[in-house]
């Protein structure tokens, strides 16, 4: 009777400690000049959740410009505790807390990109969707919450997220004490060989055999294929104008290769050339959805490909190979992956790529990169190198949506926290991520 007394008091104390901390929290919060906050959940007793509108300049050189409302999800869990900086790099619909915040049992600010989801200006003046303005955007973030959040900042990204994180890092150095881009491809031009070189040489030549021939079979049987790729849009609710059904349907077959090693496909799963042409169609979608190449997409991953079309390059298909099989799409040269929106022009400038890609060779100290050994993106990631203090993880058998901690293998689990450790200097307790 008396350990169950014991018990309750402690739930008790436990409670109203939390209750002080929340409170104290928000009055910190009312006191940050051009925010607006909203308590989404108490999870648990030690972690509260807040949604964020946080005021920012559409060009931050030049507040005359105007301004928009970055949303942000706040994980709250202690004032001495560190804080990760999530950097996103399209909308965050929902809150969600990494993996790296579970492990370090940090505090987690995740931000949501300019120009998507409900951090938009308007109107849209797309010269102002750049690396310089977004990394901006997480500068002032950090200077805001550096008066509530005092102990080590880490920023971290997965895919155009860890890019971001790059990016970040390289504008601003001493915004955090480490840096962990997950999956993160740092391009070197506008349509960056790399790519195709990787997919030549992934997997095996029996593969590689496979995916040409099955490429093939849709291409010579497209007058029945695209019959169910119509009727598959239309229950899909996707509409084809920027691309029409047809050069959708080319674009799809050539980016197949790309979905296959991105997110680790079985080779032998791969349809035959006696498969059916539903067989083949069902199969097809399964890896590399048309839906991907519709207007919905393309309005989605506007700004994406935007900033892939002037900043941060992107990636190509190659058609030699496929001459008399295309009818939609041009053979003379590689047609790109970026369609931007409203068909709008814009020139590429590689000046950042270039400095961002010398600077990580020489100044990259303190980040960890973890990529999957057989993703696609893994042909742009950073490389390692001896001249920096970095560590870098290439997870064998691991694509773009596994490569992460709680998949490591105990060596490389230890590797990263004795890396966390010494560079944070501080001892992870949870030594094992939780997966939410």
């Amino acid at each position: 009777m008396r350990e169950k007394r014991l018990s309750i008091f402690l739930f008790f104390v436990g409670c109203t400690l939390a209750t002080a901390q929340t409170t104290t929290l928000e009055n910190f919060l009312f006191e940050l000049p051009d925010l607006i906050f909203e308590k989404v959940a108490t999870t648990t007793a030690d972690e509260t959740v807040y949604h964020l509108k946080i005021k920012q300049p559409v060009d931050h050189s030049d507040p005359s410009k105007g301004f928009f409302y970055q949303k942000v999800y706040l994980t709250h869990r202690g004032f001495d505790r560190p804080t990760v900086i999530i950097t996103e790099g399209y909308n965050r619909d929902k809150n969600r807390v990494y993996e790296l915040t579970e492990l370090l049992n940090a505090n987690q600010l995740d931000v949501e990109h300019r120009f998507f989801g409900e951090s938009i200006p308007e109107p849209i003046d797309y010269q102002y969707l750049n690396l310089k303005q977004a990394t901006a955007d997480l500068h002032h973030i950090r200077q805001l919450f550096s008066k509530i959040y005092t102990k080590k900042w880490i920023s971290s990204g997965i895919s155009k997220g860890g890019s971001t994180t790059i990016f970040y890092r390289y504008f601003y150095p001493d915004d955090v004490a480490v840096s962990v881009p997950y999956v993160a491809p740092i391009n070197n031009a506008f349509e960056d060989q790399r790519i195709y070189k990787f997919l030549d040489t992934i997997g095996t030549d029996a593969c590689h055999k496979k995916v040409r021939a099955f490429q093939e079979s849709l291409l010579n049987n497209r007058e029945k294929v695209l019959p169910l790729l119509k009727f598959y849009s239309i229950g899909a609710r996707t509409d084809f104008n920027y691309l029409t059904l047809a050069q959708a349907f080319e674009y799809t077959v050539l980016e197949y290769p790309f979905s296959f090693w991105q997110y680790g496909h079985n080779c032998d799963a791969i349809p035959t050339t006696t498969a059916s042409v539903e067989e083949l169609t069902t199969y097809l979608l399964t890896v590399s959805d048309i839906s991907f190449f519709s207007d919905q997409m393309m309005q989605a991953y506007g700004s994406h490909y935007y900033q892939s079309a002037t900043e941060m390059g992107y990636y190509g298909y190659e058609t030699k190979d496929f001459k008399g099989l295309l009818t939609e799409l041009p053979t003379k040269t590689n047609p790109h992956a970026t369609f931007l929106p409203d068909k709008m022009k814009a020139d590429f400038n590689g000046k950042l790529l270039k400095d961002v890609n010398k600077w990580l060779k020489t100044e990259g100290h303190k980040f960890i990169y973890i990529n999957g050994a057989i993703d696609t993106w893994s042909a742009t990631a950073v490389r390692p190198n001896t001249n920096v203090d970095a560590e870098w993880f290439f997870m064998e058998g691991k694509h773009h949506a596994t490569a992460r901690i709680a998949n490591m293998n105990d060596s490389e689990k230890a590797r990263l926290i004795q890396t966390l450790e010494k560079w944070l200097a501080i001892d992870i307790e949870n030594k094992v991520p939780v997966k939410r």
